[in-house]
C-alpha cells in the first residue's frame, strides 16, 4: 500500500509535529507533503524524509511570515499530486485536509481542530489582526471566501479522526461530519517517577496569549512560591518583565532534561483551554498532578481528585484558591502514571492500524 502524509506546514516543532513523527514511525516509506518546510526550525526531526513543498516555499520570507498568506494556501495545497497513492493521511489544523485525491484513494484526516481563525476564533483574529488598514478592511471578505473553501475541503475527506471529544463536537458543528476519536500519542515510557519532589511548580509550553502564562505568573507573584517555566514564544520578554524573582525562565530544554523537570515538580500548572493538551499527559506520566482550567481536552485526560485539580474560571482568585488548598501528598504518583498510560503512543498506533485496516 502506497501511503502519503500531508501536514499544514513544517516551520516549528510542537504537538502537531510530534504526531507527524509518530505517523512517520508507522509509515517509514511515506513521503511528506507540506506547504512550507524549515529544517532548522523543526530541529531536523524530519531530515531523513522525502519532503515535497508547495510553491509558497519559493516566496521570500514565507516560512517566517506564513500567516500573511492564507489566501494562497488553498491553491497551494490543491496542487499536490497524490494520484500515485492508495492512502493519504492528513495531519491538519487548517489547510492540509484540502488536498485533492483520486476516487480510489482513501483520505483519512487527523483533525487537530477545524480551522480556528475561520470559525470560533474569527472575531478575535480580526481584533488582533496587525496589518495595514486597507488590508484589514477587506479581511472579513477574504475570511468568508476561506470559510466556503474550508467547508468544501472538509467534504473531500473520506474519514475524519478527531484528537478529542471536544474536537469531535467542533467537527460536527462546523463541517457537519461525524468522526472517530483517537487521542494524540505521548511517549510515556520516557517519563519516570522521581524519588524526591522539589519545592517548585512547573509550566511548559509556547508563550502565546491564550496559554495564560500571565495568569499563573500573577498568582505566583502574590504567593512567592517557586515557579519554573519551560518554553519560548513571542510573549516571553513581556512575561519576564512582570515576573518576580521566585519565577525562573528556563527557555527550551532538551528531551533528555524535560522529564527531570516534570518528575521533581510539585504540580504542573495548565491554565489554558486546549483542544487536547499533551503537557498534562506528560506530567501525569511523570507521576505529577495537574492544576488545570476546567475546559477543553484536559477534561478527557485529567481525573479530578486523582490526577489533578481544576479551577472553573481563568481568574487569579480561583487559581489562587486551588493552589492554597493543594497538597502534593494527597496524590499517588503510581496511580497518576497509570492514568497517563491510557494515552501512550502504542495505543495510538494500534487504534490507527484498526482504522486503516
Amino acid at each position: 500500500m502506497r501511503v502519503a502524509l500531508v501536514h499544514d506546514y513544517l516551520n516549528q516543532y510542537g504537538g502537531g509535529e510530534r504526531v507527524l513523527g509518530t505517523f512517520c514511525e508507522m509509515f517509514p516509506q511515506a513521503p511528506i507533503f507540506t506547504l512550507l518546510y524549515d529544517e532548522k526550525l523543526t530541529g531536523r526531526a524530519f531530515a531523513d524524509r522525502h519532503i515535497y513543498t508547495s510553491f509558497l516555499q519559493k516566496i521570500p520570507g514565507a516560512k517566517r511570515y506564513h500567516r500573511w498568506l492564507p489566501m494562497l494556501m488553498p491553491i497551494a495545497v490543491e496542487q499536490f499530486d497524490l494520484s500515485a497513492f492508495d492512502l493519504v493521511v492528513s495531519n491538519s489544523a487548517s489547510f492540509a485536509k484540502g488536498v485533492i485525491t483520486k476516487p480510489r484513494t482513501k483520505h483519512i484526516s487527523y483533525c487537530m481542530t477545524p480551522t480556528r481563525f475561520l470559525w470560533d476564533d474569527s472575531h478575535k483574529y480580526l481584533d488582533e489582526f496587525q496589518k495595514p488598514g486597507l488590508i484589514k478592511k477587506f479581511t472579513p471578505f477574504f475570511l468568508n471566501y476561506l470559510r466556503i473553501w474550508d467547508q468544501d475541503a472538509s467534504s473531500r475527506v473520506d474519514q475524519f479522526v478527531a484528537i478529542s471529544d471536544f474536537i469531535k463536537e467542533r467537527i460536527r458543528k462546523y463541517y457537519q461530519r461525524d468522526s472517530l476519536v483517537v487521542h494524540p500519542p505521548v511517549n510515556t515510557a520516557k517519563f519516570n517517577i522521581a524519588d524526591q519532589i522539589g519545592d517548585y511548580f512547573l509550566m511548559v509550553g509556547r508563550m502565546v496569549p491564550y496559554k495564560r502564562f500571565d495568569l499563573a505568573i500573577s498568582v505566583f507573584n502574590e504567593l512567592g512560591w517557586p515557579l519554573k517555566i519551560i518554553g519560548d514564544g513571542p510573549q516571553k520578554s513581556h512575561l519576564q518583565k512582570i515576573s518576580k524573582k521566585n519565577i525562573e525562565f528556563l527557555g527550551l530544554v532538551s528531551d533528555y532534561k524535560l522529564p527531570l523537570f516534570y518528575s521533581h515538580a510539585r504540580a504542573v500548572i495548565f491554565p489554558q483551554e486546549e483542544d487536547f493538551g499533551i503537557v498534562p499527559v506528560e506530567a501525569m506520566a511523570s507521576g505529577r498532578p495537574v492544576i488545570a482550567f476546567r475546559a477543553g481536552g484536559v477534561l478527557e485526560t485529567v481525573k479530578e481528585g486523582e490526577s489533578g485539580l481544576f479551577f472553573d474560571e481563568q481568574t487569579e482568585e480561583l487559581l489562587l484558591k486551588v493552589l492554597q488548598n493543594f497538597n502534593h501528598l494527597d496524590f499517588d504518583p503510581q496511580h497518576i502514571k497509570a492514568r497517563a498510560a491510557l494515552f501512550d503512543q502504542e495505543i495510538f498506533k494500534d487504534k490507527w492500524r484498526k482504522i486503516i485496516n
